[in-house]
């Protein structure tokens, strides 16, 4: 008898716009066309359908007992640690007889890095950008804002890595909700900065309620400075990196693979102007006050695994 692989479930944030609603179902359906032998289904924490419940109910009744979930979700803020983890807790209770493993948000992964570089390419008008032209364009970021530091924290990580090695004039992270800075002062601390051009980009899977607020906002500033050049990049979008990016954590999530952040490391990942370093073995380096003892300094997690990839 063939077994079937464990369930593919996407959990989304919810959103009130219809067309962001429908860009993620019809991503979870995308996702089940180009994985026909997994069962993959989606749904939502809140605000619309489906909701998680009724996904989990329906895969059930098709004979499902082994689910791996998988935020679809750019960082872990409230959603992804408490409620995402509550809402699956509750389905094992409705359904005592299902297992399930929880997979970890996309995060700034270097292959969602590159679907924003080519977002910021099309705002400046397609195809690559001439380093001359680069050196004048400034970018904000805008991520959606929470309570969570870390979660902000990880929206600054996204904006340092776009930044590395492309030869943009700077990289500024912004909020749109809960945390500052907004887009106005995220716009204005570019214009203080001395940008005359900013592309403004946000750091959004799909369409909704909060990146149409981020294009609002960000003409309404531009009309009160005309000074200043501002564009809209749009938002990520169900792209091929983000469907293998997903596949990637449902595998991860599987293998109880929860490991130390290695998705944006040099040694691992083939990042712009760090070409060189990938598969390096990693050397320790001593102290003259650590008498001889080598306590590795973070690097020695490489060293076992920078050639596996």
């Amino acid at each position: 008898m063939v077994t079937t692989p464990p369930a593919l479930l996407l959990v989304g944030h919810g959103t009130r716009d219809d067309d962001g609603a429908e860009a993620f179902r019809s991503f979870v359906a995308d996702l089940g066309k180009r994985n026909p032998d997994i069962p993959v289904g989606g749904g939502f924490i809140e605000l619309s359908p489906p909701v998680l419940g009724t996904s989990v109910a329906d895969m059930v009744e098709r004979g499902v007992t082994d689910f791996a979930a998988v935020p679809l979700m750019l960082v872990a803020a409230g959603h992804a640690k408490g409620d995402v983890p509550a809402a699956l807790a509750r389905e094992k209770e409705r359904h005592p007889a299902i297992t399930y493993r929880y997979g970890r948000e996309l995060g700034p992964h270097p292959s969602l890095v590159s679907v924003l570089e080519r977002r910021l390419e099309e705002a400046l008008g397609g195809g690559p950008v001439p380093p001359e032209e680069r050196a004048g364009v400034w970018v904000l970021l805008v991520g959606r804002g929470s309570t969570d530091p870390d979660a902000n924290s990880e929206v600054h990580k996204a904006a340092r890595l776009l930044w590395e090695g492309r030869g943009y004039a700077g990289v500024e992270p912004a909020f749109v909700s809960l945390a500052e800075p907004d887009v106005y002062a995220g716009l204005e601390r570019c214009r203080k900065l001395g940008a005359q051009r900013v592309v403004v980009l946000p750091y959004f899977l799909f369409t909704g309620v909060l990146p149409d607020r981020v294009v609002g906002q960000s003409r309404e500033w531009a009309e009160a400075n005309p000074g200043t050049e501002v564009l809209n990049a749009d938002v990520l979008g169900p792209t091929d990196e983000l469907a293998e990016l997903v596949m990637e954590r449902y595998r991860e999530a599987l293998a109880g693979d929860s490991r130390m952040n290695c998705d944006s490391c040099v040694y691992r990942i083939t990042l712009p102007g760090f070409e060189d370093k990938v598969g390096l073995p990693q050397q320790p380096h001593f102290h003259p006050d650590e008498d001889g003892h080598d306590h590795g300094h973070g690097h020695h997690h490489h060293g076992s695994h920078a050639h596996t990839h």
